[in-house]
């Protein structure tokens, strides 16, 4: 018995008001589809399993996908992009070089999965980060091709055993991932799009800063806090670089969710990457009433969370961005 090769559907919505009441009715969309919907909050996109959908809707993948974006678009007014590809990683590069209002179908046959793959560069392969990136680069290694063409053993020596076989098989088109179905988890998110791809590294923490203060009024306002925070960063090419870390106390606190997120920024080295989107997502939260907080004579702390109140006070009444921490702020052009 013969399996039905796979195809996966990457698909980014672009709403003016990204909000998670709507990200959800945009799954819902999918779901009427397929329920083989892998929901990605942070960017504002999902991976979905057309494979066993393909018959029953007797539509080849360019035929369905159209369908699906029609509808998002007939129902909520809202324009999207999409990438179809017989790999998750293939489906997730399509649509990253895809512009709003199309889709990139790449098919099964070997030649044209090739032709795809082999001219981008090494960075836009999923799991190649910017510091991966210059590293091969440093070996002369800058387009996927150069990676499917290069040894396995010279480029585990490069990168590591696991990291090596996974560049390797991803360039030469072969991921064994799956799509798994899963709801988008409570979590609270905020972003930022530049106006232009962004290259300061102080704007960038400017605006990591900034998303810290958003996210803690939100918890604050919805009396919870979070114990974890993950930060995705988008870049010109629309890859993007995403990392998590644990809080070592649930909060709400700004300075400590601050502390957090410039860490995170920092693990991504980013030095001059050109940057289109910032987002931050707290997760894993809890009734603030139900957390605990470790006690200190620390007076300047407590004063810190009375300035809190304060400016959270202010925003409920003047709206959000009225005032905040000076490096928050965007120094004007």
């Amino acid at each position: 018995m013969t399996t039905s090769p796979r195809t996966i559907l990457r698909i980014y919505f672009h709403a003016a008001a990204q909000d998670d009441a709507l990200y959800e009715q945009l799954l819902t969309v999918l779901e009427g589809v397929t329920p083989r919907v892998q929901a990605h909050p942070a960017d504002f996109s999902a991976t979905v399993d057309l494979t066993g959908a393909l018959r029953y809707w007797n539509r080849d993948a360019e035929g369905l996908t159209a369908l699906i974006r029609l509808r998002i678009l007939a129902l909520y007014g809202v324009q999207s992009s999409a990438g179809v590809g017989p790999t998750v990683g293939i489906a997730t590069m399509a649509a990253a070089c895809t512009p709003p209002g199309t889709a990139t179908i790449v098919d099964h046959d070997p030649y044209q999965i090739a032709a795809f793959l082999r001219p981008q560069p090494a960075a836009a392969l999923p799991g190649i980060g910017p510091a991966t990136a210059r590293t091969l680069s440093n070996f002369g290694l800058r387009t996927i091709g150069d990676l499917a063409d290069t040894p396995l053993p010279t480029l585990q020596r490069i990168l590591g055993t696991a990291a090596g076989r996974q560049a390797h098989d991803r360039a030469r088109g072969i991921d064994d991932r799956t799509v798994v179905p899963q709801a988008p988890p409570k979590s609270i998110r905020a972003s930022h799009r530049f106006d232009r791809d962004e290259l300061d590294p102080d704007q960038h923490h400017r605006t990591a800063l900034a998303l810290t203060e958003q996210i803690g009024a939100q918890l604050r306002n919805a009396h919870e806090v979070t114990r974890a925070l993950t930060l995705t960063v988008t870049y010109a090419d629309r890859s993007q670089s995403t990392r998590t870390r644990k809080l070592t106390e649930p909060t709400a606190h700004t300075p400590d969710l601050a502390t957090t997120g410039r860490e995170l920024l920092t693990l991504l080295a980013l030095q001059r990457a050109r940057v289109r989107t910032i987002s931050l997502r707290a997760e894993h939260l809890t009734p603030a009433e139900n957390a605990t907080h470790q006690l200190t004579l620390d007076n300047p702390d407590d004063k810190a969370r009375d300035l809190e109140a304060a400016l959270d006070r202010a925003h409920t009444r003047y709206g959000p961005g009225i005032a905040g921490a000076a490096a928050a702020y965007h120094r004007a052009d």
